[in-house]
Order: structure tokens, then C-alpha cells, then sequence
């Protein structure tokens, strides 16, 4: 992957004529794969400047998925770009401790617009 992304890092990926948004929760090496751990939010965004903006109040984003581990074909199927580094709250990665924990740790190779329901 041509850039580099870290744990607090909101991501913006287009969808037809908006954007949507996800952020980074952690990046793990698992079974000598990377895996990516990523929360994706409800709203879209006729621009990026929006999802921007959206951005800078994490605390008012609601997640439509809390969390997803992904492989990284699955990952870098979808085209990001950063937008800004904030942060995590502990809240905010409680589901990835909590995936962390248990003994059933899916890994899903489907991309983050299937996992949204969307082609």
C-alpha cells in the first residue's frame, strides 16, 4: 500500500456522487498477515471538506459497524484517503478488545462496501 496508515486515522472513500467514512482502529500482525481493524460510520458526505469537518467531532459520529477485522486485500480494496489522525478514545476501541479477547477472532476478506451492503 503506497501510504501508511495508524490506529486514529479517519479514512474517506467515495460512494457513487459522496463520500462515506471509517477510521482506523488498530493494525495488528495476525497469523504473519496484516489485519485491519476498522469502525465504519452511518453518514455520507456530498464532499470531502464534510466528512472533514465530521471528522474533527469524533464524539458526535455514530458507527454503523463498531468494528471489522479485515484482511489486507480486503482492505486496500476499497481506494481511501486520509483525512486526519485524533486519538482513539477508549470507547472507541473497546469492540477491537473485545475481538481481541475472544476466541472466535473473524477475519473477513470482504471489502468495506460489501460489508455495507453496498457494490
Amino acid at each position: 500500500m503506497s501510504q501508511e496508515f495508524q490506529a486514529g486515522d479517519f479514512l474517506v472513500f467515495q460512494i457513487e456522487s459522496g463520500y462515506a467514512m471509517l477510521r482506523v482502529l488498530a493494525v495488528d500482525d495476525f497469523a504473519h498477515e496484516t489485519v485491519w481493524h476498522v469502525a465504519v460510520y452511518r453518514d455520507f458526505y456530498l464532499d470531502v471538506d464534510s466528512a472533514d469537518a465530521a471528522a474533527s467531532s469524533p464524539e458526535t459520529l455514530k458507527a454503523d459497524i463498531d468494528h471489522v477485522a479485515l484482511t489486507d486485500r480486503a482492505f486496500e480494496s476499497t481506494q481511501v484517503a486520509k483525512l486526519k489522525n485524533i486519538p482513539l478514545q477508549a470507547s472507541e476501541t473497546e469492540p477491537y478488545e473485545k475481538w481481541k479477547s475472544s476466541s472466535d477472532r473473524e477475519i473477513s476478506d470482504r471489502s468495506i462496501r460489501l460489508h455495507l451492503g453496498l457494490r
